[in-house]
């Protein structure tokens, strides 16, 4: 049995769920509303308090879907309740972002400044030059963001200049040295 899968998600004072025809379930909270499709073939129920996902055989695709379908719940009731939160460091002279408005400015190295419009349900914070803060109420979302803003200048292993996540460590490489 999965580990994972067989684990019962508390939902929180505050959290309604709803569980529609086809495994659509809604999950709305104090900071928001997420849905998710779930695969029809895995059993959602919700009593007590409590929400419980059962796969109905042992087959390799439904103990696949079982401790997923639990985790993609899980982090729904979290998202409505607490919201999910990404920090990335910006290292470099004269690398620097900025907020105009809503939209996330970054002057890093290039001839031009990249902009950023925050999607749906995303808000970006600049605490400080060198400092970005991803915050939203859906996991997937603000982890993708998060990976779009560091593609734009990835840590380079020589200088280590570019955007990392807070607290990621970036293998140095020792440059030429002179004869």
């Amino acid at each position: 049995m999965s580990r994972i899968g067989r684990l019962p998600i508390d939902i929180p004072a505050g959290v309604t769920v709803d569980v529609k025809p086809g495994n659509h379930i809604f999950v709305k909270g104090p900071k928001g509303e997420l849905s998710e499709k779930i695969d029809p073939d895995m059993k959602v129920a919700v009593k007590d308090g409590q929400i419980r996902v059962e796969r109905p055989g042992e087959t390799k695709r439904h103990k696949s879907l079982h401790g997923l379908s639990r985790s993609l719940i899980a982090n729904m009731v979290q998202g409505v309740t607490q919201g999910y939160e990404k920090v990335l460091e910006i290292v470099g002279v004269g690398y620097r972002a900025q907020l105009k408005g809503n939209k996330l400015v970054l002057n890093v190295g290039y001839s031009h400044p990249v902009e950023f419009d925050p999607p749906k349900g995303i808000q970006f914070e600049v605490p400080a030059q060198s400092s970005i803060v991803v915050r939203g109420i859906n996991k997937q979302a603000v982890g993708e963001i998060t990976a779009e803003i560091r593609d734009v200048r990835p840590p380079e292993p020589y200088k280590g200049k570019g955007i990392r996540y807070k607290g990621e460590y970036v293998r140095r490489k020792v440059g030429k040295t002179g004869i």
